[in-house]
């Protein structure tokens, strides 16, 4: 996994019903891009993440599904 300042976290939601929780990542303090990263989510929460295997980044670049 490797992202950028700016690119968005995406945790996924892991049961039925469970929406996804998106955020920016505003610092990444691995090598090249890699975690772990601080994020801050739409409701203010900053978190220092190592993400696992439900989360994806999401790119500017990229368009939403």
């Amino acid at each position: 996994m490797r992202a950028t300042e700016g690119d968005q976290l995406v945790q996924h939601g892991r049961i039925v019903g469970q929406h996804d929780k998106v955020g920016e990542i505003t610092q990444v303090l691995g090598e090249n891009g890699t975690p772990p990263y601080r994020v801050r989510f739409q409701d203010g929460h900053e978190a220092l993440m190592a993400p696992g295997p439900d989360c994806t980044v999401r790119h500017p670049s990229e368009p939403t599904h």
